[in-house]
């Protein structure tokens, strides 16, 4: 008989794990569920080359040609609603039930509301899939006034692109500062410094907001002002799609809790992306590297018990305006931030080791840093902020 593995997702993790299986040699069937009708496609141009380009294409993971090579069986639009671990079997949201000898649940996530109003009114938007582009492209060009609720890497990218189209942005964070959990507060200033000189209008520390309509316009109120805009995005994070997993036994923390395999507490299901809790961090990594890398290893995985498994620092880009910032580890309490030339921001735990290094417009210095984690260097007395001191060196 042949077997039959069930990828429950069709996005960047979803599409690499297929890619993977179908690499290494796998020759059974590969079942694809998803809950959009377009192939796989990446997530990154969206807040990008989506909005910007008059005739942006959808960003498909790969060519029509590549993917029909893949001999994939897809279950589009559909939902799965239920896993039976013991009949191991999923049921479809049209009723089929399909089964399956190993699963992978890469189910991503959904954008947050603030609340059911926003949700609600036409002109608020927020930006998660490819529809969401769509509109949301078509809206900027009709606009002169943005709102951008989330100072988080989306509501940047987002401020970037409409700054670029000519649109006036006021951005609005409830935290102190921008991207406060991912970043150092070093990074955070020289964000909002890049993002003021293009002209946005940055509101960090706002209290609650709220939203009214004035004949069909979002209006904001913030701190007792009260200001209308032409449209508003949301961009305050997702909720992991973790209830299907949850309902089904598995163990689940801030996501699906998986080993450096991808496997869960099933060992005939695996996970990989968004949903995947990274096993050493215990975090959720959203990001682009982690969801083509892990889905990667996991796939792997899945057709050989001794496969190496996902070990890598977690790493994320972002582009804006003239910038790629690149981000390597997770910051760390306590740790010391040393600046170099506003471009490299280097954070140092209590034993010297890098915990993480931002990046802007350097990958050569991003290169050196993972060998530098990998090795566990200390570089408490290594004079980083010195614009003379070759970094190349520390190789």
């Amino acid at each position: 008989m042949t077997a039959r593995i069930v990828i429950i997702g069709g996005g960047q993790a979803g599409g690499w794990a297929a890619k993977t299986l179908r690499d290494e040699g796998f020759d059974g069937e590969i079942c694809v569920v998803a809950e959009e009708e377009w192939d796989f496609y990446e997530r990154p141009p969206l807040s990008k080359a989506s909005l910007l380009e008059p005739d942006a294409a959808l960003p498909r993971l790969f060519s029509e040609e590549s993917q029909a090579t893949l001999n994939l069986n897809w279950y589009r639009p559909l939902r799965a609603v239920a896993l039976d671990r013991e009949a191991k079997t999923v049921h479809l949201s049209n009723g089929e039930s399909l089964g399956y000898d190993q699963l992978l649940i890469a189910t991503g996530g959904r954008a947050r509301w603030p609340g059911e109003a926003w949700a609600a009114h036409p002109q608020v938007y927020t930006l998660r899939h490819w529809q969401d582009a769509q509109r949301l492209k078509h809206r900027l060009a009709q606009s002169q006034r943005l709102a951008i609720i989330g100072g988080g890497w989306i509501g940047l990218e987002i401020a970037a692109s409409a700054r670029k189209s000519g649109v006036a942005v006021t951005l609005f964070e409830q935290q102190p500062a921008l991207c406060m959990r991912s970043v150092s507060h070093e990074v955070s200033q020289r964000l909002a410094q890049i993002h003021r000189q293009q002209g946005v209008d940055i509101r960090c520390g706002c209290g609650a907001l709220e939203l009214e309509d004035d004949n069909g316009q979002p209006v904001i109120h913030c701190d007792g002002q009260r200001e209308t805009f032409d449209a508003v995005v949301v961009g305050i994070g997702v909720s992991l799609n973790l209830e299907l997993a949850q309902a089904a036994g598995l163990r689940t923390e801030q996501g699906i809790v998986v080993d450096a395999q991808g496997r869960t507490s099933d060992p005939a299901i695996f996970a990989a992306g968004d949903v995947a809790q990274h096993h050493q961090y215990g975090l959720c990594i959203q990001s682009w590297a982690f969801a083509q890398n892990q889905a990667v290893a996991t796939a792997k995985s899945m057709l050989s018990p001794e496969a190496a498994g996902y070990d890598e620092v977690p790493w994320l880009w972002s582009d804006q305006y003239q910038y790629n910032i690149q981000i390597l580890g997770i910051p760390q309490k306590g740790s010391e931030t040393i600046v170099r030339d506003d471009v490299l921001f280097f954070s140092l735990d209590v034993r010297g080791r890098l915990s993480q290094l931002v990046a802007f417009n350097d990958a050569r210095t991003v290169k050196l840093a993972k060998r530098w984690m990998a090795a566990g260097r200390d570089l408490s007395d290594v004079p980083l902020a010195d614009p003379a001191f070759s970094l190349m060196s520390l190789r």
